[in-house]
């Protein structure tokens, strides 16, 4: 079976692609490089002993597109493709209407043309919102606060209006809740451009000595120690969940939704305390005012995901830190190391 990853250079795509190679599956990866590096794919090449088709092009150019849809005749896509930052969205929200749902909507165009059908789309947590208690189950309200997350909202209901109006289609949704780490090779890993907007790439350079502290938001939640707690998951398990979710498209389900993270909320001390472990040192840290639609917790019920595919998050905080660690040591400035 061949399988397209759009964004497939990107950190959570590169994973699924090895774990795609690994279960013997074809990958053709489009990509167009504006936030990843050519170098993942030929680390993940290197890492499974087998090739990638790989096309340096854009999902909103549909011309591209239909090439590589004629070329390749994959069977299933993986949609990785789009932009991610939440606070770079409130700022050019256009930029990502755009390439995040006009890019969807151009995918979608040239699937349904070759007639291909079956498509697993990376969502986000962030379409429950706040969610007013936790764990977070798939049936939850659904609301975005924020343009990113609005995108990952408009694009699931696109999906769901899709199937409704052609059963034929076979959708599998992942709301992913904190992914963190990367490969135990150290080979592949998360390497943001500038300076992170996520908790533990932002540790991960302070513990490297690139950054000089880790800044905290807010110690005055109602949580045990005051900081905001998230369910974070291991990148290897959040791709194995995509080849949990590949599976079950085969059994003609339609459309099916999944949280895919551990059922575990762990606050950003104790990370950080967790990090520190893994480098073997204390890490400098900075309280700082809350970020503005920052919430005190959320973590997943991921049962769901458990009872209809089989999936199960198995590696835990520690590992997950000693994996971004090893990444971040064997590769101080990302794949341009």
């Amino acid at each position: 079976m061949k399988v397209l990853v759009t964004g497939g250079a990107g950190y959570i795509a590169s994973h699924t692609d090895l774990e795609l190679l690994n279960a013997g599956y074809e990958v053709v990866v489009v990509d167009n490089l504006s936030n990843s590096c050519i170098e993942a794919v030929r680390r993940v090449e290197k890492l499974a002993g087998k090739k990638i088709s790989f096309y340096e092009a854009d999902i909103l150019d549909k011309e591209a597109l239909r090439e590589i849809f004629k070329k390749e005749k994959a069977d299933a896509v993986m949609h990785f493709a789009g932009l991610k930052a939440v606070g770079e969205s409130c700022a050019i929200p256009l930029k990502y209407f755009k390439n995040n749902i006009s890019g969807t909507v151009t995918l979608l165009e040239v699937m349904s043309e070759m007639n291909v059908k079956m498509l697993v789309f990376s969502s986000s947590a962030t379409v429950y919102g706040n969610p007013s208690k936790v764990p977070v189950t798939e049936d939850f309200p659904l609301y975005a606060i924020n343009p990113y997350g609005r995108t990952k909202l408009i694009i699931e209901d696109m999906l769901r209006d899709l199937y409704a109006s052609d059963n034929s289609w076979n959708v599998a949704l992942l709301r992913y809740f904190n992914p963190i780490g990367a490969h135990e090779s150290g080979e592949i890993g998360e390497d943001p451009n500038g300076i992170p907007n996520n908790l533990v790439p932002y540790i991960a350079k302070v513990a490297a000595g690139v950054l000089k502290e880790i800044r905290v938001f807010g110690n005055d939640y109602d949580t045990p120690d005051g900081t905001g707690i998230r369910d974070y998951i291991h990148v290897v398990d959040l791709a194995i969940g995509h080849i949990k979710a590949l599976e079950k498209l085969n059994e003609n389900p339609g459309i099916v939704t999944y949280n895919l993270g551990t059922g575990i909320g762990y606050s950003v001390m104790e990370v950080i305390r967790s990090y520190e472990k893994a480098c073997g040192k204390e890490l400098p840290y900075v309280v700082t005012d809350r970020r503005p639609g920052d919430y005190a917790i959320s973590y997943a019920d991921p049962s769901k995901a458990y009872k209809e595919m089989g999936w199960k998050a198995v590696r835990g905080i520690d590992k997950m830190c000693e994996d971004s660690y090893r990444w971040q040591s064997k590769n101080p400035n990302g794949y341009k190391s």
